[in-house]
């Protein structure tokens, strides 16, 4: 069931006509397993409205209000970081449900803050469990997902963030009349619950997970249920072929260099992979999108409009990030990834040099608005949901969980940079001048993307890798490249 477990080349992968009862019980464990970053899409969204009211609470200055919103990168880096490791020792279920778990403890101890300390310290619990989630959820739907439909199920994770950061704009509307922040961070606990439920009684493990730990036998049976007897025992055998490959190529690397397990990231053959998937982490919130999903009520704000009509614009902007992330789940396994993640950074190269443009020269909040809406489909149709997609295909099956964990946490350290930094950056410089920066890394993301990401739809492991080494000019590590080419 895991990417890369075909062993021909040009297959498609080893569950391609799968029927339709089995594909439905797929999509409904991913749905599941992307509560996830459902959690990740509240929690970032909800503070943006919260912040309006709990700052005259707890009578908070510029910087703690920055704090406020960028400490919880701080748990999701090093939850992210160490999420790899979690997940590979305990599985992907058993991690998930305890990222529920967390969540449910830090939206406690924010709900019940007494003081800005408090406060503080529950974001970061938080976001030690947000973080961990962006790094388990897209392994976890890699290798349950059939390659053949990978992509719509992989961009699962980035569609149930837009729908998380949308419920939490809601929320804050539905509860701005008061003031009740509170409110607002309490209603977190209920997907966290689901998502433990889900993990406790819904949800299988990964059979990759099961056949590297030596429970093939439970893998086979999970395999069976879903693609027929007469399939399962070769899929699990290609399973466990691929394994023993890359974990004799683990050995060998361990061999020469003294190091292994996560530490196999630096190796020749893994590099391409790591340098795509830690660029792209640090491009997706080096572009600015965090700075108007968490800022977007005081961004507007500043165009003249009042806190509830921030608010409620900021709902609008919500329903155009989601609206648009469906249309990036419809058509990623058609359009491809390349091609969607181009014409996104191309876009929102223009739009945020427009929304700059717009602040330095006065123009009419509607024009500001219209810009930021621009700029935010743009990467929701593209680079939003194709970065998840990749990080899960990119690297071999041996170090995915260690690679995706890696590149989430340079993803959430880039964004806690950005969130940190975009006000005293604006007013240092000016907000306008702070976007034309966001326009610049966009442009250079671009020059990036088109030298050195290649196309991976359609594509099993072996393939994407083969393809990474050529974008970066010398041949994949030449042992497995040779096995495969006479596969």
């Amino acid at each position: 069931m895991a990417q890369g477990f075909s062993r021909e080349p040009g297959t498609r992968g080893p569950l391609p006509d799968l029927p339709p009862r089995a594909i439905r019980k797929i999509t409904l464990w991913a749905v599941a397993i992307a509560l996830g970053g459902f959690l990740f899409g509240f929690d970032t969204g909800v503070v943006s409205g919260a912040l309006l009211y709990l700052k005259s609470d707890f009578h908070l200055n510029s910087f703690e209000q920055g704090s406020v919103v960028s400490v919880l990168l701080v748990g999701a880096a090093v939850g992210s970081t160490c999420a790899g490791t979690l997940a590979d020792r305990l599985g992907r279920r058993r991690a998930l449900g305890l990222v529920g778990v967390v969540f449910l403890l830090g939206t406690a101890v924010v709900t019940f803050a007494g003081g800005y300390g408090t406060l503080i310290a529950g974001r970061v619990v938080l976001g030690l469990s947000v973080g961990a989630a962006s790094a388990t959820v897209p392994v976890y739907l890699s290798e349950i997902s059939p390659t053949a439909v990978r992509g719509r199920l992989l961009t699962l994770n980035q569609l149930m963030i837009t729908v998380g950061i949308l419920v939490a704009y809601l929320v804050n509307l539905a509860f701005a009349g008061g003031g009740t922040w509170r409110a607002m961070f309490a209603v977190g606990a209920i997907p966290a619950a689901l998502l433990v439920a889900a993990a406790l009684w819904l949800l299988p493990e990964s059979p990759q997970w099961l056949i590297a730990h030596g429970r093939a036998e439970r893998a086979r049976s999970g395999i069976a249920a879903l693609a027929g007897e007469d399939t399962a025992d070769e899929i699990v055998r290609r399973a466990q072929q691929r394994i023993e490959d890359d974990r004799a190529a683990q050995e060998a690397d361990s061999g020469r260099k003294g190091a292994g397990g996560a530490r196999r990231l630096l190796a020749p053959d893994v590099r391409p992979a790591l340098i795509v998937g830690l660029t792209l982490a640090a491009v997706q919130q080096l572009g600015g999108i965090n700075t108007i999903i968490y800022y977007a009520p005081t961004i507007i704000q500043q165009t003249g409009l009042n806190a509830s009509n921030s608010i409620f614009y900021s709902v609008c902007i919500g329903a155009i990030n989601l609206i648009m992330t469906v249309v990036a789940v419809r058509v990623v396994d058609r359009a491809g990834r390349r091609p969607m993640i181009l014409v996104s950074l191309a876009v929102m190269t223009v739009s945020v040099f427009l929304l700059g443009l717009a602040f330095v020269t006065g123009m009419n909040s509607l024009l500001t608005l219209l810009f930021m809406v621009v700029y935010i489909a743009a990467f929701a149709g593209g680079l939003g949901p194709v970065f998840w997609t990749l990080i899960g295909e990119i690297f071999p099956p041996s170090v995915r969980a260690e690679g995706s964990g890696v590149s989430t946490a340079v993803n959430w350290i880039a964004n806690f940079a950005v969130s940190l930094a975009f006000l005293p950056v604006a007013d240092a410089v000016g907000q306008g001048e702070t976007f034309w920066i966001f326009a610049a890394i966009c442009a250079l993301a671009f020059v990036f993307v088109s030298a050195y990401v290649p196309e991976t739809r359609g594509r099993d492991a072996e393939q994407i890798d083969r393809a990474l080494h050529e974008r970066f000019g010398r041949p994949a590590a030449g042992g497995e490249t040779e096995r495969a080419k006479t596969r």
